[in-house]
């Protein structure tokens, strides 16, 4: 990389250009920006300042998300159209001079949770989550990171060791004494629980099992971290949904990470090499017309979103972006699945990242309702968790009050015999607090 190149984004017929004067600088990139010209300095101008960011509360008809920090310290700063601001005097650098090192610009990341709300509800779709992690990639470049992004960042790579000896971590971290210590490390608030590794991981289990439906239509069963990790029981279940619609199930057998909470730190150049293992994994079924199912919202958006971001340019990109649906799409759109009837109500929380991108749940909904279930969307927003961020003690707070737009007193006030339904991994650890 080189942060220091310096080309004009601008030709002079543009009509993004702001008069003579401006010349904003134009680092080299991580991400590509495609639908911003390849340019980062455009992709800062999108604000166009109508302020939809400065909403008040989450619990609204519209059930949009943005922007729930700005919500919560009510601060310009922290909403979508002052980081958007920032980043842009950032590259124009007469008022901010520090370009990548630039401590206002990362103070006013700080509390963006990357929920991607902005993505989906700012009407010219400002995209602060990817911004972020562009800034946060060049912030940090030649210099340690804190220790909590190692914890939260790496994931993927403590779990393959903690999965050798579930048993001992799990006993390790409810020790109190070496609880404590672990949470010291890792950065993790006093405020949460450390959650327990499964006694066996999902691939495993999977890799155990017959196969069945072997002359029936193939799907791969993604195999993201949290699932197969921390609840193999909700991929089992998966897979018993989905071959229950008539598909052969397939799980790759090699380990596979999407990447996702690299963003939330910046690790862009390892994020790309996550990247081209999934392309190696997965663009033969892709290849193949084989749907790839994936559980966890967060990762299923890497393959949506964050995909094209960084490989615009490889044919195989657009060949696993149609080809990847969370469960509930792929079950309405391609299998037209008709589920067994359950004769309960459910409150469903929508993932911030499927909404940005699908703009609604309303796959869920059909699905439940076809079920015979009294379901009910609640319009909350963001939950707060929003990955490894309400784990962080330094944005415990912040998480706490988000969850507390609407989300947490929904749980509340739930009924006894009433399902509470999230489909992201840190939605139902909030949810659980």
């Amino acid at each position: 990389m080189n942060p220091g190149k310096i080309v004009d984004p601008f030709p002079l017929d543009s009509n993004l250009r702001l008069g003579a004067d401006y010349h904003p600088a134009e680092p080299e990139t991580f991400f590509r920006f495609p639908d911003d010209q390849g340019s980062f300095a455009n992709a800062t101008l999108r604000c166009v300042g109508v302020g939809k960011c400065r909403r008040e509360k989450s619990d609204d008809p519209e059930n949009q998300t943005m922007c729930p920090s700005y919500m919560v310290t009510h601060d310009e700063k922290d909403s979508t159209r002052g980081r958007a601001h920032l980043l842009w005097e950032m590259l124009h650098g007469n008022v901010v001079k520090n370009g990548w090192r630039d401590e206002s610009v990362k103070e006013a990341l700080d509390l963006c949770l990357a929920c991607k709300g902005c993505k989906g509800d700012c009407p010219v779709n400002v995209d602060i989550a990817t911004y972020k992690a562009e800034f946060l990639s060049h912030y940090y470049e030649g210099r340690g990171r804190p220790r909590y992004a190692y914890a939260f960042g790496l994931i993927d790579k403590w779990a393959q060791i903690a999965a050798l000896w579930p048993g001992l971590v799990n006993l390790a971290a409810s020790t109190p004494g070496v609880r404590g210590l672990m949470k010291m490390a890792a950065g993790i608030s006093e405020r949460r629980s450390i959650p327990e590794f499964a006694p066996e991981t999902f691939q495993s289990w999977f890799g155990r099992r017959a196969k069945r439906n072997a002359q029936r239509p193939k799907v791969v069963l993604f195999p993201d971290t949290f699932n197969n990790n921390f609840f193999p029981t909700t991929a089992q279940a998966a897979v018993e949904v989905l071959e229950h619609a008539g598909y052969q199930v397939e799980v790759p057998r090699e380990h596979v990470c999407c990447g996702r909470p690299l963003y939330d730190y910046g690790f862009l150049e390892m994020a790309k090499q996550y990247l081209e293992r999934i392309f190696d994994v997965l663009t033969p079924y892709a290849k193949a017309g084989t749907p790839i199912v994936v559980l966890e919202p967060s990762c299923w958006s890497v393959l949506r979103d964050e995909i094209k971001g960084l490989f615009p340019e490889r044919k195989e990109t657009r060949m696993i972006m149609e080809n990847s649906f969370v469960l509930s799409e792929f079950l309405v759109k391609k299998a037209n699945y008709h589920p067994p009837r359950l004769h309960m109500s459910g409150l469903i929380h929508g993932h911030c990242h499927h909404k940005a991108i699908i703009h609604g749940v309303e796959h869920e909904a059909k699905l439940l309702q076809d079920m015979q279930m009294k379901v009910r969307v609640v319009p909350d927003g963001c939950c707060g968790m929003a990955g490894s961020f309400g784990f962080e003690e330094h944005h415990y707070d912040v998480s706490a009050k988000v969850g507390e737009h609407a989300l947490l007193p929904a749980v509340r006030a739930a009924g006894l015999n009433e399902l509470i339904i999230a489909d992201g991994f840190s939605c139902r650890e909030q949810i659980r607090k």
